[in-house]
């Protein structure tokens, strides 16, 4: 038993396991295999002498009174009375324990306890593993591709254990070689008896483009400014809105990048995706005029969740985007419905002169408070 211990410890070193964990599975192992191969209709307890690294098992039977019917039950229960023969000292609900001797375990029980054991540090490896995964779910990591299957699910080795990207998580037109190294957003993991682990990861969730954008800018890592929304259509485009604290921290600038280089070498890695970054606004119609760049929008009007858009027969177009994807973007980036009102060029130069003049006004008026 000693030299299953020894072996236990070199397990826990190895596999960087808790000892307290490992010795908790020796002992429930132990006590299993006893119920198995000797008695199952006893009550079993396992003790490990951390000073000796002895491993003791024991019978437990409880104290009852001498008048009490369970006493009847000798596997569980002995008489007060007969307990003192003992344990002079005993009381009632006390617990006697008798040692058993493990050189007692036959050649098939010491097998079943190494199956017990192999099968249970297994699991707490597995179970380790869970809670290390489960911690960075929603940030990028790394690994190698060892294989890509016939539906182009690829299978990435990270670390212990291999992960996969399946199909419509990855970028269309996006394609992978075995060896090459892949970073992802790790989407779920999971856990079970039959089959293990399980990772599943993700390079089309809008995370992925937060992610990579705190990774590439030290001013989004620090908190100096914050990613407010982020929508994504993978490969094609994207927008973030960004807003600061600091009004010495220009968020758009600062996360661009001077000449775009900081947004160009995340917009490389989404396979030339198209980002565009907005400051945010409380004022909903602001918010909403920024989503919708590069095209000019005349007004908004908010109705509950519908954002109704007067725009020139001009910009309409940019406000579509191709496809329709620049209004889906600003629409998801925002959470408003967006209804585009064309105006013709008149009513439109008019609505723009009435804007003006009471840009203007406002601030005429606010000169004449200070």
């Amino acid at each position: 038993m000693e030299k299953i211990l020894d072996i236990i410890e070199g397990i826990s070193y190895e596999k960087g396991l808790p000892i307290e964990s490992v010795m908790e599975v020796i002992k429930e192992s132990i006590v299993k295999v006893a119920q198995q191969t000797w008695d199952s209709k006893l009550l079993y307890d396992a003790e490990i002498d951390k000073k000796n690294k002895t491993l003791h098992l024991y019978q437990v039977i409880s104290v009852c009174g001498d008048e009490d019917n369970t006493k009847e039950d000798k596997d569980h229960f002995i008489a007060l009375s007969e307990a003192r023969k003992h344990d002079s000292e005993i009381k009632i609900g006390d617990e006697l324990r008798y040692e058993l001797s493990l050189e007692n375990m036959n050649r098939s029980a010491v097998n079943a306890l190494f199956r017990e054991l192999e099968f249970r540090i297994q699991r707490l490896i597995e179970t380790q593993l869970f809670d290390k995964y489960k911690a960075q779910i929603g940030r990028i990591i790394s690994g190698n591709v060892v294989r890509i299957d016939d539906l182009g699910n690829t299978f990435i080795e990270i670390d212990e254990i291999r992960a996969v990207l399946s199909k419509k998580n990855r970028i269309k037109g996006e394609e992978f070689k075995v060896g090459q190294v892949v970073g992802a957003i790790l989407k779920y993991v999971g856990i079970d008896k039959q089959n293990g682990i399980s990772i599943e990861l993700s390079r089309t969730t809008p995370k992925m483009l937060e992610e990579l954008l705190r990774l590439e800018v030290p001013e989004i890592k620090d908190g100096e400014v914050e990613i407010v929304a982020c929508a994504r259509i993978p490969g094609e485009r994207a927008k973030v809105a960004l807003r600061s604290d600091s009004i010495k921290v220009d968020p758009v600038g600062a996360t661009v990048g001077v000449k775009g280089v900081r947004i160009n070498a995340v917009s490389k890695e989404l396979k030339n995706e198209s980002i565009d970054c907005i400051e945010f606004s409380n004022q909903p119609e602001i918010y909403i005029a920024r989503a919708l760049s590069p095209a000019l929008i005349i007004s908004v009007a908010i109705e509950d969740k519908k954002a109704i858009v007067s725009i020139s027969s001009e910009q309409k177009p940019k406000a579509i985007g191709k496809n329709g994807i620049n209004v889906r973007l600003a629409s998801m980036l925002t959470g408003y419905e967006i209804e585009l009102k064309e105006i013709s060029q008149s009513a439109s130069n008019e609505s723009q002169t009435k804007e003006t003049e009471k840009s203007n006004l406002d601030i005429l008026t606010s000169l004449f408070k200070e």
